[in-house]
């Protein structure tokens, strides 16, 4: 047996969970010919066919790739079966169970009623279980020079560094960026600083529209719309919401800084003097607020709409603009409930 009996993926990423089952079948072909893909959700529960497909043997057989999404919401009389029935392997059934939490301390959130059985503690022992926290920052120019390579892509190293720093930190929609740009470079396969700057720029604008417009005490009604609706809409939402804010706030800080940072000409500008009227102390209370709103999700004190309308309220405390606590709209308090 050259390739594991199972796999356990925990990830709270679906696209990095994806990414790395392909690149496990790709490295661990099967002798019986190509290995056919079967999705089950735990949330739906395990159907008859998946426990088929993974004892059964024969001649005709095909090689499986049994992938149950979401197994963290299996019941505890499936996991009490699984656990049995992974302890014989089965050469035509590779089956992957995919936990999608989060992390916190640097560990997966796993309850004990799973990790607590043998097929845990075996697979622990054998090294088959893949843990990933997700995208952070300093994983996002190695997540971009897999995809170049996988899709034949260039990317220089410039255009390498705007695209690190500006990317979102989700899989699927840095992937989907990442595709974009590959069409608009056409027949050249290059994606060019020109072309990076675009996106960099598509993907801040928003969470700067919004910094700057607490700053300034003028918040429209379409900043809140576009933002805070577009990006804070349940607990996956606030989190996206809190990686933009940190980002935009890490820039702030390094332009502050006189550090380098790959922005287009104007865009850079207008940071610059957003950054220079803020000062450190302001930037760096915006990292206060959004670790608070991100621990009072995480530990259950509060739902992810508290979570968002305590940093909102933050925020504009924090830019001490009468104007601004005056202009807070409806839309900040009902976008999250809709």
């Amino acid at each position: 047996m050259s390739r594991p009996g199972f796999t356990i993926c925990t990830c709270p990423d679906a696209q990095l969970i994806k990414d790395h089952i392909e690149s496990l079948l790709n490295a661990n072909p099967a002798a019986e010919g190509q290995w056919q893909r079967h999705v089950y959700w735990g949330d739906e529960g395990l159907p008859p066919v998946f426990w088929e497909n993974l004892t059964l043997q024969g001649l005709f057989a095909s090689p499986k790739s049994l992938v149950v999404r979401n197994a963290q919401n299996l019941s505890t009389d499936d996991w009490k079966k699984l656990s049995q029935a992974l302890g014989s392997f089965n050469p035509l059934a590779w089956p992957f169970l995919c936990l999608e939490v989060p992390f916190e301390k640097g560990k997966a959130k796993v309850a004990k009623a799973i990790t607590g059985l043998k097929c845990w503690g075996f697979a622990e022992k054998k090294g088959w279980i893949w843990e990933s926290a997700g995208l952070s920052p300093r994983d996002m120019r190695d997540f971009v020079t897999g995809w170049a390579a996988k899709n034949a892509i260039t990317i220089p190293p410039q255009a390498l560094q705007m695209l690190a720093q500006n990317l979102p930190s989700d899989a699927t929609a840095a992937t989907r960026e990442l595709e974009k740009l590959a069409l608009a470079a056409g027949d050249s396969a290059a994606i060019t600083p020109e072309l990076a700057s675009e996106i960099a720029q598509e993907t801040e604008m928003d969470i700067f529209a919004f910094i700057n417009a607490l700053q300034t005490g003028n918040a429209p009604d379409k900043v809140w719309s576009k933002v805070v609706q577009g990006h804070a809409t349940g607990e996956d939402g606030i989190f996206k919401f809190l990686a933009m804010l940190l980002r935009e706030a890490r820039i702030l800080w390094q332009l502050l800084a006189g550090e380098q940072v790959f922005l287009p000409g104007n865009v850079k500008q207008n940071k610059e003097r957003l950054a220079a009227s803020m000062g450190r102390g302001r930037i760096a209370r915006i990292w206060d607020l959004a670790l608070e709103a991100e621990k009072g999700i995480k530990t259950g004190e509060r739902k992810p709409e508290q979570a968002m309308e305590m940093l909102v309220a933050g925020l504009i405390a924090l830019f001490g603009s009468p104007k601004a606590a005056h202009q807070r709209p409806q839309h900040a308090q009902t976008a999250y409930r809709r």
